[in-house]
């Protein structure tokens, strides 16, 4: 087992130890929380803490994923979990006399506790002691029409309400799995006995990193939709299939926050899908996950990425786009070819595949919906931060087509730690060297151990024989050398080692630039989310402005403009910079202009 999934299990055997029986782990999505929970399990059965376990999750697919999980975990002499101890699935209603673990859905022993049937016998409390509740957090995701059909919820609260119900109608100890920590969930199970977060994983090496997004700009996105007062405006009526006319009693402005959800906008989905086709190449063997607002909402998206895909790569697979959502025939079945089949390329779902699902090939996920909870969001973006070595992933990509990342980002942790990926090590060293403040010491030294493990799988043999020399150690230590290291240690071992930067930023081939596609009035621009979007103009005028605001503050600035004759060799370099700058200034301008035209 990993160390850090060795810790979580030592945080709950110490608080069993202290006679706590109300626990809280939180380990971020991708981080192996199953499996670290198989080993606990495994433990308390093994050393007789406990006699049966309960293991609750909230959907099905969570409940057959985690079935499987029992039975292919290895434990001693390679047997099985499920060769060990007697395991009741989620089509076991009740445990046998020796069963040792039974999985069951919060949606079906809220039945069983709270409106049991002569069919079934009565679950007394004392029938499990220990309850593990996997994605713990769970409640507040509900959505009517996409939820488990064994039984409806009216509201969050409800479901809230009834879930307490349930865990408090055991005498059991309870332990709650979670990515992503909510007021209720800690309410529940309280503080967590031990957290290890996104950020850690990706500079341990164990998830991967994200890029800041691509931002899908559209002029309707942008601008918004209008009906001025008295135009005629039609409302489609899903019980009667039937367009209803009225005409507006003032002007109705609707955002991109409502759009797919309020309003059904056929030609927003088709500019974003065009705009999607330029970016995802369905020949690849990476996955693409979309999040759409409804499951209406669904149906438009596959079938203008299906008619985007066919104009750009030629014929597309019909199975390589599919939707998957409470409402797909055989959702469960889908996803399990999402996970192990070349087909689907393309996922298209609601909420259904937000929460739990394992599938490390996605590596671009597609927002086309707004949500107004960050732990959503999270488990979200949790979708594809493992790692997949076989299709060589390494960073994972996010298309915003209504600014939820924006919208979100002040209150989520999880956040990239190299936000730009063309920062060299060469760079990061520099910084090291310069940087006083302790914040921002650590985010270099976070970065630059970040990046380490994204170039690792890269570096050829003679470059990763010439950089162990050099730091005296195997690649595969360094990031572990460092991180154990004080602040002022990182900075004398990168002193003295600063040949290592310099292997680190060499190339062995070109990269593909990324496209930006202006598509007419449709498509205002697809561009990358570092900071504000400024115009290409205000950029450069603000970087000139520099110069010039500070031409009496830099000797080397002096020298340039003042006594040329004098520049040295490395002046001489600020001297073309500020030529350059005046070139590249009027190339960027008369393209822009172009493209304006």
């Amino acid at each position: 087992m990993r160390d850090y999934q060795i810790r979580a299990i030592q945080a709950v055997e110490s608080a069993l130890t202290r006679e706590q029986r109300i626990l809280l782990l939180a380990m971020a999505t991708g981080t192996g929380k199953t499996k670290t929970c198989i080993a606990l399990v495994y433990r308390l059965l093994k050393t007789k803490r406990f006699r049966r376990i309960l293991f609750l999750v909230d959907r099905t697919a969570l409940g057959e994923q985690t079935s499987n999980a029992f039975k292919d975990s290895r434990m001693e002499n390679l047997q099985s979990f499920a060769d060990i101890f007697d395991i009741k699935t989620l089509k076991e209603i009740e445990p046998d006399r020796d069963t040792k673990v039974h999985i069951a859905t919060v949606q079906g022993m809220v039945k069983r506790v709270l409106y049991p049937s002569d069919s079934v016998s009565v679950i007394t409390p004392d029938q499990y002691d220990c309850i593990v509740v996997d994605e713990c957090h769970r409640g507040y995701l509900l959505d009517r029409e996409l939820s488990d059909r064994e039984l409806e919820f009216r509201d969050f609260n409800d479901y809230v309400s009834k879930y307490r119900r349930v865990l408090e109608h055991f005498d059991a100890v309870k332990i709650g799995l979670t990515a992503t920590p909510a007021l209720h969930t800690t309410q529940i199970f309280g503080e967590p006995v031990y957290i290890y977060s996104y950020r850690e994983a990706v500079i341990d090496g164990w998830l991967i990193d994200h890029e800041v997004p691509f931002k899908i700009r559209t002029k309707l996105s942008e601008e918004g939709m209008v009906w001025n007062a008295g135009e005629q405006m039609e409302f489609f009526n899903p019980q009667t299939g039937q367009l209803d006319l009225v005409h507006a009693p003032d002007e109705v402005k609707i955002e991109v926050e409502q759009f797919n959800r309020k309003v059904i906008t056929e030609d927003f989905n088709r500019v974003v899908c065009e705009a999607l086709a330029q970016h995802i190449d369905p020949s690849l063997p990476e996955k693409t996950l979309i999040f759409c607002a409804t499951d209406a909402h669904a149906d438009i998206v596959v079938n203008q990425l299906k008619q985007a895909f066919q104009s750009i790569y030629g014929s597309v697979e019909d199975d390589a786009i599919v939707k998957i959502t409470g409402n797909a025939d055989k959702p469960l079945e889908l996803i399990r070819k999402f996970r192990n089949e070349v087909n689907p390329k393309v996922a298209v779902t609601v909420d259904l595949l937000t929460t739990g699902i394992d599938i490390p090939a996605i590596c671009n996920l597609v927002f086309i919906r707004r949500v107004n909870s960050r732990i959503l969001y999270e488990q979200m973006l949790g979708r594809a931060t493992r790692l997949y070595n076989e299709i060589n992933k390494e960073v994972f990509r996010i298309f915003d087509a209504v600014r939820l990342y924006e919208a979100i980002a002040p209150v989520s942790s999880i956040k990239p730690v190299v936000v730009n990926p063309n920062i060299s090590f060469t760079q990061l060293m520099e910084e090291l060297e310069t940087v006083k403040n302790p914040d921002a010491l650590e985010t270099v030294i976070n970065q630059l151990l970040v990046k380490i493990q994204r170039k690792r799988r890269h570096l050829s043999p003679n470059n990763q024989e010439q950089l162990e020399a050099i730091a005296g150690m195997p690649l595969s230590n360094m990031v572990s050398h460092l991180k154990q290291s004080t602040p002022q240690q990182v900075r004398e071992w990168w002193e003295q080692r600063k040949a290592i930067a310099q292997i680190l930023d060499l190339r062995d081939g070109g990269t593909v630039p990324m496209l930006v596609s202006r598509h007419a009035d449709e498509l205002v621009a697809i561009e990358r989310g570092y900071g504000n979007a400024e115009r290409p103009e205000d950029y450069l005028d603000s970087f000139r402005a520099f110069l010039l605001e500070n031409m009496n503050k830099i000797p080397a600035l002096m020298v340039v403009t003042q006594r040329p004759r004098e520049l040295t060799r490395a002046q001489l370099i600020v001297q073309k910079l500020w030529n350059l700058c005046h070139v590249l200034r009027d190339m960027v301008l008369h393209t822009y202009n172009m493209l304006q035209s």
